[in-house]
């Protein structure tokens, strides 16, 4: 099984929020909900799945393993302890969140841990987030390509990563797209207002059903359930070749998130 394309995502969401988010989510009908270790919202997500009472087999969850826990003696402990917050025996998808050059684990064995964690059953598949193209070689070398579910990547219409999105298809290696919307920059954009106008949606339902017609995985978020609801209903969009076309001329490489010693050289 593939990873699902289309998820809610909890990226700042703390509290009763992200509890009330995740409740909204899964009762207006998704099924994948993406966390991270840094987050710090792995038990309020446990919470609210558990309390959803959908069954486990419906459900895909996916965390990230922080920087400071890809050594060896770290990862396995600290994935055991997402686990206990998120009131789960395994993950579907568990990533290495950044390269982070600068933490003194070299990627190959951050990914060989994961790989290690896998076999252990505490993951159903593994994968990466923002990892540029010679990260992604790193990855492929120490676990095969068809280990790495995907690489979770910004992606907007104002960056389009198109030459480690050429790279990551060539590998057979599923994008996910996070930040679709940029923060919210997008909503704006009088080019994606006049697409959404001709076919009756929101400029957000056309950035989202962009990303989904490229191929990539969505994991956009809201507090919002009407924005939840309105966001799901992009699958059922179809853009016109003109109007990919027209999203494609939006490029501005507008990228949000750059975290100094964790991001890599952006390809």
């Amino acid at each position: 099984m593939g990873i699902p394309t289309f998820g809610a995502g909890t990226f700042r969401l703390q509290g009763q929020v992200v509890i009330d988010a995740v409740r909204n989510a899964l009762e207006l009908g998704y099924r994948a909900i993406d966390t991270a270790q840094i987050y710090g919202n792995e038990a309020e997500l446990g919470q609210a799945i558990a309390e959803s009472g959908i069954a486990r087999d419906q459900l895909f969850v996916t965390t990230k393993i922080w920087v400071d826990n890809y050594s060896e003696d770290k990862l396995m402990p600290s994935l055991r302890q997402s686990l206990d917050k998120l009131r789960l025996d395994q993950v579907d998808l568990t990533l290495i969140h950044w390269p982070a050059p600068g933490k003194g684990v070299p990627l190959e064995a951050a990914v060989s841990n994961l790989a290690r964690a896998m076999q252990q059953g505490l993951t159903r598949r593994i994968g990466v987030s923002n990892f540029n193209i010679a990260n992604t070689a790193q990855a492929i070398g120490a676990v095969g390509k068809d280990a790495i579910a995907t690489n979770q990547i910004e992606l907007s219409p104002y960056l389009q990563n198109r030459k480690l999105v050429a790279y990551l298809q060539e590998q057979g290696i599923p994008v996910t797209s996070y930040m679709t919307l940029a923060y919210g920059k997008v909503l704006g954009d009088p080019v994606l207002g006049e697409i959404a106008a001709r076919h009756q949606a929101t400029p957000a339902q056309v950035a989202l059903a962009w990303a989904l017609q490229l191929g990539y995985a969505v994991i956009p978020s809201s507090t919002k359930r009407e924005n939840l609801a309105s966001n799901l209903q992009a699958q059922a969009l179809r853009l016109s070749a003109d109007d990919m076309a027209h999203i494609a001329a939006l490029e501005r490489n507008g990228r949000q998130v750059d975290p100094a010693g964790l991001a890599p050289d952006w390809d």
